[in-house]
C-alpha cells in the first residue's frame, strides 16, 4: 500500500470518540441490513475523530463487516431457495471486490481526497432514489425465479468493485440491479442483497487487513455494535418509517460532502 502501513496513524481515541463510534456502528449496521448506506455514517464519524479519508474508508469497511452478518441472519427465512443465486452472483461480487480493492490500493491520498466528496454525493443520490426504485420493484410483482444470466453476473462484479472502492449505498445500488435483472419479491431481493454485500465487504476487508492502513482501535469500537445493529436492523426496518431515516442519512451525507469540498 503506497506510503502507509497497516495500523499506522497517530489518532488517540478518547472516551467520547469511542462512544461516538459505538453508537454510529449500531445505526450503520441497522441501516446496512435494512437498505444500505451505513457507510455514510461510519465514514464521516471516523473523519470526525481524526482519521484521514483513505484510512477512514478502509477502516469503515473492516469495522462494518459484522453488521452485514447480523443482517443476513435476520433475513434467513427470505433466503430460502436462493443458494444458486448466492453462488453465481457471489462469485461475481468477490472478483469485483478484489479489483476495487486493488484500484483503491494504487489511488494516491490526494486523488482520493478529491474523489471522496463526489462519491458521497453519488451515494446520497442513490439512497434518496430508493423509494422510487422500491415502488418500481413492487409493481413488478412476483415473476419467474431466475438469476439474470450473464448480465447480472457482470453487474454484480461492477457492484463488488464499487463496494470495495468506496461502498456507501452499495445496498441501494445492488437492489436496483437485482430488481432490474432478477424477478422476485422485494423482501427476497433485499435478503439476497444483504448476502452479496457481505461477500463484497468481507473480501475487501481481507485485502485491506493484509495491505491497508486499518485502525484497529476504531474497529474495536465500531464492529461489536454494528453486529448488534445489523441483527436488529431487519426488525426495525419493518416497523419504523424508512423515509425519516433515509432523509436524515441523505442530509448528513450531503453535509459531509459539502464539508469535504470546502476543506479540499
Amino acid at each position: 500500500w503506497p506510503g502507509t502501513r497497516a495500523g499506522a496513524g497517530g489518532v488517540t481515541l478518547g472516551a467520547g470518540d469511542v462512544a461516538l463510534l459505538a453508537g454510529t456502528g449500531f445505526v450503520a449496521g441497522a441501516i446496512n441490513s435494512a437498505a444500505g448506506g451505513g457507510s455514510l455514517l461510519s465514514f464521516p464519524a471516523l473523519l470526525a475523530v481524526g482519521y484521514p479519508a483513505l484510512d477512514a474508508n478502509v477502516t469503515s469497511t473492516v469495522a462494518l463487516c459484522p453488521g452485514y452478518l447480523g443482517g443476513v441472519v435476520g433475513y434467513r427465512p427470505e433466503l430460502a431457495g436462493q443458494r444458486l443465486r448466492v453462488v453465481r452472483l457471489g462469485a461475481g461480487m468477490a472478483l469485483g471486490s478484489v479489483a476495487g480493492a486493488a484500484l483503491l490500493a494504487v489511488t494516491s491520498r490526494g486523488l482520493f481526497r478529491a474523489i471522496v466528496p463526489w462519491l458521497v454525493l453519488l451515494a446520497c443520490a442513490l439512497l434518496a432514489a430508493q423509494p422510487w426504485v422500491a415502488r418500481w420493484l413492487e409493481a413488478r410483482g412476483i415473476g419467474q425465479h431466475h438469476h439474470g444470466g450473464a448480465a447480472m453476473v457482470l453487474a454484480s462484479a461492477f457492484a463488488g468493485a464499487y463496494g470495495a472502492y468506496f461502498g456507501a449505498a452499495l445496498g441501494v445500488l445492488l437492489l436496483g440491479l437485482l430488481g432490474t435483472l432478477v424477478a422476485d419479491t422485494l423482501q427476497r431481493l433485499n435478503a439476497l442483497k444483504g448476502v452479496l454485500s457481505l461477500i463484497a465487504n468481507w473480501v475487501a476487508a481481507a485485502f485491506f487487513i493484509a495491505f491497508a492502513p486499518v485502525h484497529w482501535g476504531a474497529v474495536a469500537a465500531l464492529a461489536p455494535s454494528s453486529l448488534l445493529g445489523g441483527r436488529l436492523g431487519v426488525v426495525v426496518a419493518r416497523r419504523l418509517p424508512d423515509h425519516v431515516l433515509r432523509a436524515v442519512v441523505v442530509a448528513f451525507g450531503t453535509g459531509v460532502a459539502i464539508y469535504l469540498f470546502v476543506k479540499g
